[in-house]
């Protein structure tokens, strides 16, 4: 790995890197199907990623024929690989079973160990011979949609194929690790102006936020629209109030601290509301809301939005907050749901449903074709990453463990080959062209 390492940051050609070595194992970050039930009657909040992510050397797998080798210079925490971690909702060992039975090289993915990690950026180092869009030396960022093209039904939109997966939570070889197997099919150009770990935070969430808004196959946000986000400073809502602002609408950011209410600002987010401040206390009790509070939050996003109910509502907390959304939807508006971070058993009342004609679309990641126009936003420097912090494969565990406590804005970064931070740039006039203030915003 030294000798990838070396060639990678010494600009070898690509048929230096081909003519590279590879080696027998590598370092990643994983967790082991004989510790599935170590948090057994542990309580969520108190499961600690730190004690069942490992990092140690694992062995390279042979390479499909649609697949690349790439080497990771660095990948990033999604809250896929806290669920993991934690060993909820379920182990996803089961996953990596299911996948196994498919064909012979899906074999490969059920082992005694799960390599996890959505999202990636880095150098390919070998090809299948199926593959010709890519070749060795070609730096690159990874979408985490593992999908193939021999089911009819990947064939309108991948995301409704039959065997959709999504890489490093649902199969083996992911992200956080000094190298990784993909398909063709995942690989994207890297950002030029973009450090490896600023280029690796973006794949998972960036796309997922494109296709819950922009996308034909989201809410299809127009110019003008007003559209709520809950968690506006987190992975996915920091990308919506983006693309609300680059589409020509008006994000309302809801937060909770003057300090996250700060960063919307700096982002060009002028209606921001403080649900901590506000203290909205939605469920009275543990199977009952309380419609005067939706009614108050009602009131609170008219006052920041000109009178009126939001056309949007960006939606992932789940059960905590979905009657509040489908309640602040406007008459016709669209509620767009892609997790449940909060609980999946969620409730509203269906008069302000039905009688209001709103619709409620659900999300889930993005096909191909949306992540790539999402990157595309990214390399033009239209959206910017989210990158707060940075940490080493090392300390991955730390790094989950605070997704997991919900202490981290925005996304949080892992060197994984890269040795530092801010190496990667291979065009730093157009980096300054953008400016680094809009770059960095959420290092700040």
């Amino acid at each position: 790995m030294e000798q990838i390492l070396e060639a990678i940051q010494s600009g070898a050609s690509g048929d230096d890197i081909a003519n590279l070595p590879i080696p027998e194992s590598y370092r990643a970050a994983f967790v082991k199907r004989d510790e599935s039930d170590m948090f057994e009657g542990v309580d969520s909040w108190d499961k600690d990623p730190r004690k069942s992510l490992h990092v140690d050397d694992v062995a390279t797998p042979e390479l499909a024929p649609d697949e690349c080798l790439i080497a990771v210079m660095a990948s990033s925490i999604n809250f896929n690989t806290v669920w993991t971690s934690i060993f909820e909702p379920l182990p996803t060992f089961g996953f990596l079973d299911r996948l196994a039975r498919e064909s012979e090289w899906a074999k490969r993915h059920s082992l005694p160990y799960h390599v996890v990690g959505s999202d990636a950026s880095g150098v390919v180092l070998r090809i299948g011979s199926a593959v010709r869009n890519w070749k060795p030396g070609d730096r690159v960022t990874v979408q985490c949609n593992h999908v193939d093209g021999q089911d009819p039904t990947a064939h309108n939109d991948s995301m409704m194929a039959n065997n959709q997966r999504i890489w490093g939570f649902e199969t083996n070889f992911g992200g956080l690790a000094d190298m990784s197997i993909v398909r063709a099919n995942q690989l994207m150009p890297k950002p030029t102006h973009l450090s490896w770990e600023e280029s690796a935070v973006n794949g998972l969430c960036s796309s997922t936020s494109y296709r819950m808004l922009v996308s034909d196959n989201g809410a299809r946000m127009k110019q003008g629209d007003s559209v709520l986000i809950w968690g506006a400073t987190g992975g996915i809502g920091g990308y919506a109030v983006q693309y609300v602002l680059n589409g020509g609408g008006r994000p309302i950011g809801v937060v909770s601290s003057p300090e996250r209410a700060e960063i919307l600002n700096r982002m060009g987010c002028e209606a921001v509301i403080d649900r901590k401040a506000s203290n909205y206390q939605f469920w009275s009790d543990e199977h009952t809301q309380d419609e005067s509070e939706w009614r108050r939050f009602g009131k609170d996003i008219r006052a920041v939005n000109n009178g009126e109910d939001v056309d949007i509502v960006f939606e992932h907390p789940g059960r905590s907050t979905m009657g509040a959304s489908v309640f602040a939807a406007k008459r016709g508006g669209t509620i767009v749901t892609c997790a449940a971070t909060s609980g999946y058993m969620v409730e509203f009342d269906n008069r302000h449903f039905w009688m209001k004609l709103k619709k409620l679309l659900s999300s889930h990641f993005a096909n191909y074709t949306e992540s790539w126009a999402a990157n595309k936003l990214l390399c033009e420097g239209k959206i910017q990453p989210l990158l707060t912090d940075t940490y080493t494969l090392d300390q991955v565990g730390d790094a989950s463990l605070a997704v997991h406590h919900n202490k981290a804005e925005g996304k949080l970064g892992v060197l994984c080959l890269s040795p530092a931070e801010g190496l990667g740039v291979d065009d730093p006039e157009r980096r300054a062209e953008i400016g680094e203030d809009k770059i960095t915003v959420f290092r700040g």
